[in-house]
């Protein structure tokens, strides 16, 4: 079994439980600390999932990725796929990023950057990169932190004048919030600056190691995820 949240370890124990006299049973995942290895297509994700390399040098205070797979990129073989969840592509190599891209043009169906792309670290040749690709892809930003939004801004200028459009709904930053110390009205704030930036914001809220969210933020959070209630009422 592979156990993505540590909230979810209780339910884990319990299905070991109920299999291990059927068969043996092993646990796993990024709950539980294991560090990632090469990528099989299939296991434990579904189909046309990909990740081609694992770990971040960005060090961000609410991600254990890096503190389990690393803090620098480490390449992986590329294996076929057309939605990405690396850590952070953009710090891989240039010949590791061109690779990925080649691969990514013989998808039969639109490319997907659901893991993110760093948006500090895009540069006007990955965006070269991602004009290539037919049709356009939907693109992942973030906007974590107030630090984020000059990165945010100057990303998302340079994929809106390569032709992402605010209506197509392709171009989105995750906003997380929720965390200790946030407010509803600042992370509504910083909603709707991703929107100012020509964005649609996904609201993620924080959870901590034990799942549970803040009083208040799960109904907030719900007009803050579908692009059709975004946009209805901004």
């Amino acid at each position: 079994m592979s156990v993505t949240f540590k909230w979810d370890i209780p339910v884990a124990d319990r299905l070991e439980q109920a299999w291990r006299n059927v068969a043996p049973v092993k646990m796993g995942g990024p709950a539980v600390g294991t560090v990632g290895g090469d990528f099989t297509p299939g296991a434990f994700l579904r189909e046309g999932y990909t990740i081609t390399s694992r770990g971040c040098p960005e060090r961000c205070w609410f991600c254990e990725a890096w503190k389990r797979d690393g803090a620098v990129a480490r390449e992986l073989p590329i294996r076929d796929g057309w939605n990405v969840l690396d850590d952070n592509l953009l710090a891989c190599s240039e010949a590791h990023i061109r690779a990925v891209f080649a691969m990514l043009t013989r998808q039969k169906r639109r490319v997907e950057f659901t893991g993110g792309l760093h948006a500090a670290r895009l540069k006007p040749w990955h965006v070269d990169l991602l004009c290539g690709l037919k049709p356009r892809p939907a693109i992942w930003l973030a906007y974590d932190e107030d630090r984020d939004l000059y990165p945010l801004r100057k990303a998302c200028l340079m994929l809106l004048l390569a032709g992402w459009t605010k209506e197509s709904h392709r171009l989105r930053a995750y906003v997380l919030c929720g965390y200790e110390g946030d407010t509803i009205s600042e992370a509504e704030r910083r909603c709707q600056m991703v929107i100012a930036v020509g964005c649609t914001p996904m609201a993620m809220v924080y959870r901590g190691k034990d799942g549970v969210e803040a009083d208040g933020w799960h109904d907030w959070a719900r007009q803050w995820i579908r692009p059709a209630i975004i946009h209805a009422k901004n």
